[in-house]
């Protein structure tokens, strides 16, 4: 599951605004050398493009003088990296543009903070099911459907090169599963993978707003928080984003129980069940 389009489209994006930027060009005389409709430039360098093409970044490195062949193959190895497609299109009425999927495939590290629910990561068969169904869904095939992506999803931490995870899951949503996926958060649990419990006597916490994401990625790409308000997707890159969400990291981790001690409350509310 490595080499996402995803994140060789949004490599592409950052080096064709930093190209611009060292000429010391703006956006609008770029676009009218070129004769592009206007806001075309801006869509490329934000990254809202699905399939770069190859004509329009060559017309780019030649106004940015990138005569290097090694600079500029670099570059047009990347168009062609982009343009691949990803397992997660086969899953476009699951995943949409797939764009979570498809930054989460190739992550160096992923940490999460749910309060509600499992990290889908983390989730069995038994409780996506469930899940699902309790977001509206009713026509099995879909379900099924629905459940088989998110299965397929998790296969992002197998294998030699997947990414260290680490979750902290605020009590409530473990007092909500059954004690399968209990067992399974005890289970799935190794080096590379960490669960940390913010226990209710912690009571209220700088993370009440809303369940993130951080991915982090090998050098030269840069971290994204995920934030998922229920009716927004955000994608936060910007330094005093991504600043003010490895603070909140830090404070929910030093607020949660140890990996031992969660260990232990899981074990006492499988228990109850």
């Amino acid at each position: 599951m490595s080499g996402s389009p995803t994140v060789r489209r949004r490599r592409l994006s950052h080096l064709l605004k930093e190209l611009r930027e060292a000429k010391g060009f703006t956006a609008q005389h770029v676009t009218d050398t070129l004769g592009w409709s206007r806001g075309k430039l801006t869509h490329i360098e934000q990254n809202q493009w699905k399939r770069p093409n190859r004509r329009d970044i060559e017309d780019l490195l030649d106004i940015y003088e990138v005569t290097d062949t090694e600079r500029r193959d670099a570059a047009l190895s990347l168009v062609r990296q982009s343009r691949q497609q990803g397992w997660w299109v086969s899953y476009s009425d699951v995943w949409g543009g797939g764009t979570f999927v498809g930054l989460e495939a190739e992550t160096r590290s992923i940490r999460t903070f749910e309060a509600l629910a499992i990290p889908g990561l983390l989730q069995t068969e038994e409780y996506a099911r469930t899940v699902i169904k309790s977001g509206g869904f009713t026509d099995e095939d879909e379900i099924d459907r629905r459940v088989q992506a998110r299965m397929i999803r998790k296969q992002v931490l197998s294998g030699p090169d997947s990414p260290l995870y680490w979750a902290v899951i605020d009590e409530a949503a473990l007092r909500k599963s059954p004690r399968g996926q209990l067992e399974h958060l005890l289970d799935v649990q190794s080096p590379r993978v960490g669960v940390q419990v913010l226990p209710d006597s912690a009571g209220p916490h700088a993370a009440l707003t809303a369940p993130f994401v951080i991915l982090d990625f090998p050098e030269p790409d840069p971290a994204v928080v995920y934030v998922d308000t229920g009716s927004d997707e955000l994608y936060l890159e910007k330094p005093p984003h991504l600043a003010r969400y490895e603070s909140l990291w830090r404070h929910i981790q030093a607020t949660a129980l140890s990996v031992e001690d969660s260990r232990s409350l899981i074990r006492s509310l499988i228990d109850l069940k």
